[in-house]
């Protein structure tokens, strides 16, 4: 294990030869690099893992300090790495499915401009997402946070010449920052009243400085709460998640399976014993899961962009995690986590196959009769919608998601339970109208499927792992999370398995009647007066973006435009220009006409005259 320092070693090598290369290396060789670098990081990391696990360290747990990282009047952090079966799981997940977007990416963007440039970007983001799952402490896990959301402007704005991508990858910087904010003065509370930000440490003092719903252990875990949502695209910072579509399709896929969204979630857990202080914050990160799955389910069932309802899903995927975590699921919410990777790295390694094909299209409404012209992007489709929508026993997500739905059952929780299954039910719909309307009825364009390994590869391993056998992986979390309170099933949990793939089963049946076909009767209701206006209140996700541009964007513009220049500059520098405007009309009596003077001399006697009077009376 002590070769764990070269899983992030090797694509911030690769970050640094593909950045000094200039975009001067042909495609070939910036792949061989951009992709060998992750390539040899998945292989330290399936030896690590497998060490883990034939001969786990001493207390589940491995440390690995590299060097004093500053040291500073009673704070003295180390840069170190921190193994456990958290973070071992993370670090499969980060490395295993990104090795294989980054394999798909280098078939996917084969001649487009900036070849050696997206490769290293995305290693830099590998590298920066490492960071963050193995760092020890939280400011190095902050580092790696800020990391993240630099890469991930980079990428999303990865076309830059096109405005609206500029402005996509700014919006996501921006609101992606405010949860920065939050989650920065979290640690600053943690480490003026625990003295250390320590992982560690910080889960052995917490219990002892604090009681249950003390002032600031609240007041940190709310801010932890904040930088969460914000990273995870949750409410009330989910607006930036939809327009980081811009991005090429493989940067999709890593920020929603592997890197960027899945780090609230994982903060989240690793502070998990902070949150145990603070039971209403915890109630709180459900709700926030609970509404949001349920809001975007209903968002992502009017899109007709192929990637954005793709998007939403994952904002609702993401929400079952949070509800997991508020009712006490950890383990459940990890395994999710896990799962989620396997399926929807799928879906959009599929949907980059598919838009290839299509010439760049986009939108489903365009397609159509696809199934035929690309099997294997059907077959990804068919495997990864019926993950996504938790198809009963043949697919991962059905297990990963039935925990959940159990936990919540079992906290007593009845509103999240019911909220995780209309979100189910909404899942099943909205995944297979968008498989319904592009792979089958009239083809309305030529398409041709893509082919080579880097093709058909990664597509086929994500598969097989998106069936039951992704859930056959078995997290090692045994040790490192709380037991959840309904860990034992029985007859309930069983009639819950059956309700929640009944749902599920329901939901395809009526994407079924209604997208199949000539669609007359669901077109009926969408250009009724309630179908339109729903329609575009779903498509502008809920209004979210006009609300939080009414309410922030128009008065900080407005605010900016008065203090364009310094008020206070303009108050101090009243004087000088009182006094330079008195002289440059003072200037304008130096005339040369005696008449001009006369009066003058006369005009200041009179003022003189006037002023003793005064004075005497």
């Amino acid at each position: 294990m002590n070769l764990i320092f070269l899983t992030f070693v090797f694509p911030l090598i690769g970050f640094l030869l593909l950045s000094f290369s200039r975009g001067r290396w042909s495609e070939n060789l910036s792949a061989l690099v951009g992709v060998g670098s992750i390539g040899l990081s998945a292989i330290v990391t399936a030896y690590v893992i497998w060490q883990f696990n034939v001969a786990p360290p001493e207390g589940g747990v491995y440390v690995q300090v590299l060097w004093r990282w500053m040291a500073v009047e009673g704070f003295t952090p180390n840069f170190a790495l921190y193994l456990d079966g958290l973070s071992i799981t993370m670090l499969g997940v980060v490395v295993g499915v990104g090795f294989l977007i980054h394999l798909f990416a280098s078939w996917y963007m084969r001649g487009e401009a900036g070849y050696s440039r997206f490769f290293a970007y995305t290693n830099l983001f590998i590298a920066s997402m490492l960071f963050l799952v193995l760092g020890d402490n939280l400011l190095f896990l902050y580092f790696g946070w800020e990391g993240v959301g630099l890469c991930s402007y980079l990428l999303i704005g990865f076309y830059y010449s096109n405005r609206n991508n500029g402005n996509a990858a700014l919006k996501a910087f921006i609101v992606t920052r405010i949860g920065d904010v939050f989650m920065a003065i979290g640690l600053f509370i943690l480490f003026q009243q625990l003295g250390t930000l320590n992982i560690q440490e910080l889960l052995v003092k917490a219990p002892e400085h604090f009681k249950v719903g003390d002032f600031w252990i609240v007041l940190a875990t709310l801010m932890l709460l904040g930088g969460a949502v914000g990273k995870s695209a949750q409410l009330p910072l989910q607006t930036w998640l939809a327009d980081a579509m811009a991005g090429p399709t493989p940067v999709s896929a890593l920020i929603h399976a592997a890197t960027m969204v899945t780090a609230g979630v994982y903060l989240i857990a690793r502070t998990h014993g902070l949150f145990a202080l603070a039971p209403d914050i915890l109630h709180l990160v459900g709700i926030v899961g609970g509404v949001t799955l349920v809001l975007a389910g209903f968002a992502a069932l009017v899109q007709t962009d192929i990637k954005r309802i793709l998007a939403y899903s994952t904002m609702s995927q993401i929400g079952y995690m949070f509800l997991a975590l508020g009712v006490g699921a950890w383990e459940g919410a990890i395994f999710h986590l896990m799962t989620h990777a396997f399926f929807k790295a799928l879906l959009f390694l599929a949907s980059g196959a598919v838009i290839v094909a299509c010439h760049h299209e986009q939108n489903i409404f365009k397609m159509g009769g696809l199934w035929k012209k690309l099997p294997l992007a059907y077959t990804s489709f068919i495997v990864g919608g019926a993950a996504l929508a938790a198809l009963p026993l043949v697919t991962a997500g059905f297990y990963s998601k039935d925990e959940i739905l159990w936990e919540a059952f079992a906290s007593g929780n009845q509103a999240l339970l019911y909220a995780g299954l209309v979100g189910a039910f909404m899942t099943s719909l909205y995944t297979f109208r968008l498989i319904f309307i592009a792979f089958h009825g009239e083809a309305k364009t030529e398409a041709h499927a893509g082919h080579g390994i880097a093709h058909w590869l990664p597509l086929s391993v994500l598969i097989v792992l998106s069936t039951f056998v992704g859930a056959m992986i078995t997290p090692p979390l045994a040790d490192v999370l709380p037991q959840s309170v309904g860990h034992a099933g029985g007859e309930a949990k069983h009639s819950l398995e059956i309700a929640s793939g009944a749902i599920a089963l329901a939901g395809i049946l009526l994407a079924a009647l209604l997208f199949l076909g000539k669609r007359r009767f669901v077109t009926a209701i969408a250009n009724s007066g309630i179908g339109r206006f729903l329609s575009a209140w779903w498509f502008a996700a809920w209004g979210f973006d006009w609300i939080y541009d009414k309410l922030f964007v128009k008065p900080y513009l407005a605010i900016s435009h008065i203090l364009r220049k310094d008020p206070l500059d303009q108050t101090i520098g009243l004087i000088p220009r009182m006094a330079k405007g008195g002289h440059t009309a003072l200037s304008r009596t130096e005339t040369g006409q005696l008449r001009w003077y006369a009066a003058s001399m006369a005009a200041g006697a009179v003022l003189v005259i006037g002023a003793i009077v005064l004075v005497a009376v």
